[in-house]
C-alpha cells in the first residue's frame, strides 16, 4: 500500500469515530443548559410566589403553597401570586417561541412579534372594546385583543399573498409595516377624541401581569397550548427553511404550508399573549438571540431555549418591579424594556445579527 494511501487511510480509521462523538457531546451540554434553564425557571418561579409588594416568610409561604388553610396568607398567595406567576409562565412561553419563530419565518434577525401588527392589531381590539363597548375588566380585554390580533394577522397574510405569488418573507414584513401603520393611526384618532378610553387604555398598554387572576389563564391557555405544539413541530422545516426557498424545497419543503403554519403559531402566541398581559417589548426580539448565541442555529434547540429563557426573563422582571416599586411596583413592560435593551444592544456589538 503506498505511503500517502496508508496515511489516509489511518487519518480516516483515527479521526471517524470522533465526528459522532463531539456531536453527541455538543447535544449533552445543549441538554444540561435546558436541564439547568429549566431549573432557573423553577427558581424564578418560586421567587414570584414569595416576593411581592406584602412581605411573607418564605417558610409561611412555603406552609401554604401546598396546604391553603383560607388565611390573609394563603389567599395573597393563591389567588393573586400564583396566577400572576403561571401568566408570567405562559406569556414568556409565548413571547419568546412567538419571537424565534418570526426570526426564522422571515429570515430577518430584527424580527419581534409585532412586526406583522399582531401587537397593534391586539391594541386596536382594546381600544375598540373600551371606546364602543364599554369593556372595562381585563377578561373582558382579552377576547376582543385576540380577535384583533386574529384579524391583523389574517390581513397581513391576505396582503403579503396577493395576486398569484406566495408570502415571501419581505413581501410580509411590508405588508406588517403597511398593516402596523394603519392600526397605529386608528388607536391614537380613537383615542385622542375619547379620553375616557385614553384613561383605561393606558394602563393596559403598559403592559402588566398585575391584577390578573386564574380566569385569564385559563382563557388564553388553550391558545397558547395549541400556538406551541405546532411551533415546536414545525422546529426541523425551519432548518431547512433557513437555508432559502429554493434549498427548502429541494430538500422537499412544503414553504408555502411551513409559513402558514407558522403565521397561525405566531398569531396564537402572540395574540393570546399580548390580550392577557398587554404589548411587552424587547423579550420576543431578544431571547431568540441570546438561545441562538448559547445553542447554535439549529432551530430545534433555539425554540426549546426561547420557550424556557423568556419567562426567566419576564418572571424575573415581574419580580424586581415588586422590589424596585415596592410599597407598589413597576410595571412588567419598563423593566422588560431597560433590561431587554441593554442586552439587545450587547448581543449586537457581540456578534453580527445572522440566522446562520
Amino acid at each position: 500500500m503506498p505511503v500517502e494511501t496508508q496515511a489516509v487511510s489511518q487519518d480516516r480509521t483515527t479521526t471517524a469515530p470522533d465526528a459522532p462523538k463531539a456531536g453527541r457531546g455538543a447535544t449533552t451540554l445543549r441538554g444540561i443548559g435546558l436541564i439547568a434553564a429549566l431549573a432557573a425557571l423553577v427558581l424564578v418561579g418560586l421567587l414570584s410566589v414569595w416576593v411581592g409588594t406584602r412581605g411573607i416568610p418564605f417558610t409561611a409561604t412555603w406552609s401554604v403553597l401546598w396546604d391553603p388553610d383560607g388565611s390573609e396568607t394563603s389567599i395573597i398567595i393563591h389567588d393573586y401570586r400564583i396566577p400572576r406567576t403561571l401568566l408570567g409562565l405562559l406569556v414568556g412561553m409565548a413571547l419568546g417561541l412567538s419571537g424565534a419563530l418570526m426570526q426564522a419565518l422571515t429570515r430577518n434577525p430584527l424580527a419581534d412579534p409585532g412586526l406583522l401588527g399582531i401587537s397593534l392589531g391586539a391594541s386596536a381590539g382594546v381600544v375598540m372594546a373600551i371606546a364602543f363597548f364599554g369593556v372595562g375588566s381585563v377578561l373582558g380585554y382579552v377576547w376582543f385583543a385576540f380577535l384583533g390580533a386574529a384579524l391583523a394577522s389574517v390581513v397581513v397574510h391576505l396582503l403579503g399573498s396577493s395576486g398569484r405569488k406566495l408570502a415571501t418573507p419581505d413581501r410580509l414584513v411590508v405588508a406588517g409595516a403597511a398593516v402596523t401603520a394603519v392600526l397605529y393611526a386608528f388607536n391614537s384618532a380613537v383615542l385622542l377624541l375619547n379620553p375616557r378610553a385614553f384613561d383605561q387604555f393606558r394602563f393596559w398598554t403598559v403592559g402588566s401581569l398585575s391584577g390578573r387572576y386564574m380566569d385569564v389563564v385559563w382563557v388564553v391557555l388553550p391558545f397558547i397550548a395549541v400556538g406551541l405544539l405546532i411551533a415546536l413541530g414545525l422546529s426541523p422545516s425551519l432548518n431547512a427553511l433557513a437555508l432559502g426557498d429554493q434549498m427548502g424545497r429541494a430538500l422537499g419543503l412544503n414553504v408555502g404550508r411551513t409559513r402558514a403554519l407558522g403565521a397561525v403559531a405566531v398569531m396564537l402566541l402572540c395574540g393570546a399573549a399580548t390580550a392577557a398581559a398587554g404589548p411587552i417589548g424587547f423579550v420576543g426580539l431578544a431571547v431568540p438571540h441570546v438561545a441562538r448565541f448559547v445553542v447554535g442555529p439549529d432551530q430545534r434547540w433555539v425554540l426549546a431555549y426561547s420557550m424556557l429563557l423568556a419567562p426567566i426573563l419576564l418572571i424575573g422582571a415581574d419580580v424586581l418591579g415588586r422590589v424596585l416599586g415596592a410599597p407598589g411596583e413597576v410595571q412588567v413592560g419598563i423593566i422588560t424594556a431597560f433590561l431587554g435593551a441593554p442586552l439587545f444592544i450587547a448581543l449586537c456589538r457581540r456578534r453580527k445579527l445572522v440566522m446562520l
